[in-house]
């Protein structure tokens, strides 16, 4: 059965999202909010598929810890699940992201147009500095700046390789950082086709409030992540029976 709802999920969400591509389009010249808000519509798609096809739903938590905005977020990665859920949320959103998804047709217009800080990750020293006047300017803007610190998707009980981009947001903004864990690749694995059953938990923990050295930080911010994720992987397993 897992297969069979997983075939029909991904039909549905190819087949879905591709439609809804062509429709965004009308969105182009219109403002970076109405583009959020058909990112909101395709989330919201996505969503009703997950749990109406696969059976996986989710629960958030600590969510008294997320400010209405201006707050700077880094989440554990662990599944594309990831980049939509905060969209969920209501609150407006500015993800950062590498540079080479702008080059996706569609995709990429429409995360530009939206108003997404996209990082070339290959330009050094400038990349982190045009970074950070981004999230200033996205922040003052009362966007939430959600950062994947790891970069790149891990999977379940790996720890991540945390980037120095999210100490150079820290240190230079002089604002909390809110680390946020998480289980989703326990039903939606990286690069995985089958989905499993059963609910992941999002977790959002207190702030890391600002005033720490760079190395101090990092190392607060990734034991906090992930021992908490672990712990949320354990809690998964055993409800679900994984």
């Amino acid at each position: 059965m897992t297969f069979i709802r997983s075939l029909i999920f991904n039909i549905y969400l190819f087949g879905g999202t591709g439609v809804i591509a062509l429709i965004l389009l009308i969105l182009l010249p219109f403002s970076s909010q109405e583009m959020r808000k058909g990112s909101q519509f395709w989330t919201r798609y996505v969503m009703w598929g997950m749990r109406h096809i696969t059976g996986i739903n989710y629960e958030l938590r600590g969510l008294e810890n997320l400010p209405a905005n201006g707050a700077i977020i880094a989440c554990k990665h662990q599944s594309a699940w990831d980049t939509a859920i905060f969209v969920m949320l209501n609150i407006s959103t500015a993800y950062i992201l590498k540079k080479e998804l702008l080059k996706i047709p569609f995709y990429g217009w429409y995360v530009k147009r939206a108003g997404h800080i996209a990082v070339d990750r290959n330009a050094g020293a400038s990349a982190l500095k045009n970074m950070v006047k981004d999230v200033k300017e996205a922040l003052a803007r009362g966007r939430n700046v959600v950062i994947f610190p790891e970069g790149t998707r891990s999977n379940p009980g790996e720890p991540g390789n945390y980037q120095p981009g999210v100490a150079a947001i820290y240190t230079q903004t002089k604002q909390a950082v809110i680390p946020v864990a998480l289980n989703s690749g326990l039903y939606w694995g990286r690069r995985s086709f089958l989905k499993n059953k059963g609910t992941i938990i999002l977790e959002i923990m207190p702030p890391i409030e600002p005033g720490l050295k760079r190395k101090e930080f990092m190392d607060r911010l990734e034991k906090t992540i992930e021992d908490r994720s672990r712990e949320l992987e354990k809690e998964g397993r055993e409800r679900d029976s994984l």
